[in-house]
């Protein structure tokens, strides 16, 4: 028996599909890893398998707002500000944070290391809308439009279960 919610991420499409029900669904367009697919700390790639949502960042917080490190800046982002940190890795608007359910898969370590979703901070998050989505561009998280975001983000919970498949 599937518990909803449910979301399910789609590295080759590049897709999220958040189930509501057996027949109700909702698919947006995400951007994850660049380096593509990989559990390991250090490797900025996103991991696949099981995962659940550990922690929600966010909450009745203006669209757009910056987070450093779970936490709110005080700023929102706009140009100006993507022009005075022109290095910074925007995670924006709502965070959904990973905690991987598969021990030497996503969670704890494995031969090679730390491959931990949680402690990698493998997040859900906004990003700017000009960065381009269906193509992989992240340091490891699923990044995803600060509107649907906030529409993913008020339908789930802690503990929601997120599947990520090659």
């Amino acid at each position: 028996m599937t518990i909803y919610p449910l979301i399910q991420i789609f590295i080759a499409k590049q897709q999220l599909v958040l189930h509501l029900s057996d027949h109700q669904f909702e698919t947006f367009s995400v951007s994850t890893g660049k380096n593509g697919t990989g559990q390991q700390n250090g490797s900025g790639c996103t991991p696949l398998g099981k995962h659940q949502i550990c922690a929600k960042f966010g909450e009745n917080l203006p669209p757009n707002s910056v987070f450093v490190a779970r936490q709110f800046t005080g700023e929102i982002y706009n140009t100006a500000l993507a022009c005075q940190f022109v290095d910074r890795d925007w995670i924006l608007t709502r965070i959904l944070w990973l905690d991987g359910c598969e021990p030497s898969i996503n969670q704890g370590e494995n031969a090679l290391g730390n491959c931990d979703s949680r402690s990698r901070y493998i997040y859900i998050h906004g990003t700017p809308d000009s960065e381009p989505m269906g193509i992989p561009r992240s340091h490891g998280c699923v990044r995803m439009r600060n509107a649907d975001i906030m529409t993913v983000f008020a339908k789930v919970n802690i503990g929601t279960i997120v599947e990520i498949y090659p």
